[in-house]
């Protein structure tokens, strides 16, 4: 399944579309092509403060439009520059619940010229679903996306 998403994420990357719209159509695609996907968003960098401003994402509407560094599983990964993959969103002391739906979450930093400047940002609806796939996969995203930034 990842394998034949790679060409179709890069031809967005590819095409003549703004970055916005490009980072929207991933979303989409990433939402509607595997199924435990139930949300997908990019959170970047807030200017100079110590916060994450929501993005391009696909899926139900969240009011988690900014988050804190060091907040919820996104602010986390802000602050720590690594994967976080979380089987079990009821398990984590510093979730944000976005949806009582949400059972596992995983959030992929997007790194520019060295730095954490935003991240990939799944929610799914079935427990425990993320691999080491997932993983990798949404790291060719970030990297992908990377060259639009």
């Amino acid at each position: 399944m990842f394998n034949s998403l790679r060409p179709r994420v890069s031809s967005i990357i590819d095409s003549n579309k703004t970055a916005d719209t490009k980072m929207q159509e991933i979303c989409e695609l990433l939402k509607a092509e595997i199924p435990h996907y139930d949300w997908v968003g990019f959170y970047f960098k807030n200017g100079d403060k110590r916060e994450l401003k929501l993005g391009p994402y696909a899926g139900t509407p969240t009011d988690h439009t900014i988050i804190p560094f060091g907040k919820g599983i996104c602010g986390q990964v802000a602050e720590s520059n690594q994967n976080f993959v979380v089987p079990d969103v009821q398990a984590q002391d510093n979730y944000i619940a976005c949806s009582i739906t949400v059972k596992a979450e995983i959030v992929v930093p997007l790194f520019f010229n060295g730095e954490n400047i935003g991240q990939i940002d799944i929610d799914s609806n079935t427990p425990d679903p993320f691999t080491k796939a997932d993983e990798t996969f949404l790291e060719f995203v970030n990297f992908e996306v990377a060259k639009i930034l």
